[in-house]
């Protein structure tokens, strides 16, 4: 709570927002027995070999098509400034 006549001395933080989504492509071979179990550990979550392997299993059937929609290029399609989401978008 601010004190009256007090000023915020705290910077405004403007949203650093990407032109593209960028992702570190990584070795496939042997980034996912990497980063999974480290992820999962950030997180305090211990997983055995057998839910390490679902997770692997997981990884490895979505993984590539997540990559093709990144990669995806859509700057030919128009911006669309204040859709309604209440209703389906008008035929074109």
């Amino acid at each position: 709570m601010r004190r009256s006549g007090a000023v915020c001395t705290i910077p405004a933080k403007r949203p650093c927002l990407p032109d593209r989504v960028g992702i570190a492509l990584m070795d496939p071979a042997t980034s996912q027995d990497d980063f999974i179990p480290a992820g999962l550990a950030a997180f305090g979550i211990e997983a055995d070999e057998i839910e390490l392997a679902v997770i692997g299993a997981a990884h490895q059937l979505f993984w590539p098509p997540i990559l093709e929609l990144i990669a995806f290029d859509t700057s030919a399609v128009p911006v669309e400034r204040n859709p309604d989401l209440s209703q389906a978008p008008p035929s074109r």
